[in-house]
């Protein structure tokens, strides 16, 4: 039995008002929980209306409050965009809230088209360079730890402190990722599903080759993200899929929207190469469970890493929810009672004014009620 975990991205979709998507993840959140994955991981994009989950660190807030067990984390937090020592602050709290269980996965991408980016931080364009420091000041800071000699924020601490602390990762889709993770010792995670294989064969094995052991990974540790849909049946696989077929050309065209039906994505797809939608499609995984799971255990052990990952998107929630589902059962980590079709009820508008609640470290619930206004 091999563990799997997920990254949601938040998407939207023809017919569904964004804050439904966003209420979606901390749902699916809850039902990934239930289903025994490893971790659940949510990204950060901006200005795109195909992916709206552009906060992280309050999605990560959220889920907490609602989870138990299942780690949660961010694939990944834009570094450039921000304040090392404000991002460890913030991840400093969220571990307060959920004790060893926060993961803090960085990227140097921003997530947005250069407008945005300067947007969110006019001197984000002199950032990137900056990376690799602001990642070593992120450890100490994290950590508890001091910072390098003569460094002009060494007095500065981020608290709150505890006795546990984020788990620091590198998220990246080429070797620059790799070679940062390396020179600190740090895990390090490829997006298969965004960049090419010969790409993540040639980083996860840089990694490997340049790999720095630090005190908390003296080995290094790897994983992969790839996109997937499970269902009944090939062919209902193959039709849910259309919805993401077209996504990413309409995305290679320079056109971002919120996905389309499988019914309306099919037939504008019949106006590309028959060929190319096919490549596409072989580049994810996209069958029964079983199927799909077969073919993320293959890669896995082609490539070498410690753990996989899997994003899914579909234009209906619960064929997305149920792919999971698949997934778990045929991966062999889901309990009896998940794999009987029981399903985690996707949260009604009804709901949204229910309190939160989290979970003390001894397991007590704790309602966290909106202040009045």
């Amino acid at each position: 039995m091999r563990r799997l975990s997920v990254l949601d991205q938040s998407i939207a979709v023809n017919g569904r008002p964004h804050d439904q998507s966003i209420r979606n993840t901390v749902a699916l959140a809850r039902h990934c929980e239930a289903l025994g994955y490893e971790r659940f991981w949510v990204s950060e994009h901006h200005n795109h209306p195909t992916i709206v989950g552009t906060a992280p660190e309050i999605l990560i807030a959220a889920i907490a409050a609602t989870t138990e067990r299942i780690r949660i984390g961010s694939a990944g937090i834009m570094l450039p965009h921000y304040s090392a020592f404000k991002v460890a602050e913030q991840f400093r709290v969220l571990d307060a809230l959920a004790p060893g269980r926060i993961d803090l996965g960085l990227g140097r991408a921003p997530g947005s088209d250069g407008r945005t980016a300067f947007a969110l931080n006019p001197l984000a364009n002199e950032r990137p360079e900056h990376f690799p420091a602001d990642v070593r000041d992120l450890i100490a800071w994290v950590h508890d730890e001091p910072l390098v000699e003569r460094h002009p924020f060494a007095a500065v601490k981020a608290f709150p402190q505890g006795p546990t602390a984020p788990e620091i990762w590198i998220l990246g889709s080429s070797d620059y990722g790799a070679q940062v993770a390396a020179l600190f010792g740090l895990p390090y995670s490829y997006a298969w599903f965004f960049g090419d294989a010969k790409t993540g064969e040639h980083a996860i094995d840089l990694y490997r080759r340049t790999y720095r052991p630090s005190a908390r990974h003296p080995e290094p540790r790897s994983g992969l993200c790839v996109w997937a849909l499970a269902a009944d049946t090939m062919e209902e696989a193959q039709h849910h899929f259309t919805s993401r077929a077209l996504s990413r050309f309409n995305r290679d065209r320079g056109i971002l929207a919120p996905l389309d039906p499988p019914d309306v994505a099919a037939q504008a797809l019949a106006k590309f190469d028959p060929a190319r939608v096919e490549r596409f499609r072989q580049t994810s995984f996209v069958g029964t469970g079983p199927e799909v799971a077969a073919r993320i255990e293959e890669l896995r052990q082609k490539v070498g890493v410690d753990e996989m990952a899997v994003v899914t998107w579909t234009h209906d929630e619960e064929v997305r929810r149920t792919s999971y589902t698949h997934l778990a059962r045929a991966m062999g980590f889901a309990p009896a009672e998940s794999t009987q079709g029981s399903r985690v009820p996707v949260l009604s508008t009804a709901q949204e004014s229910r309190p939160l609640v989290a979970h003390e470290a001894g397991g007590t619930p704790v309602a966290m009620t909106k202040p009045e206004s």
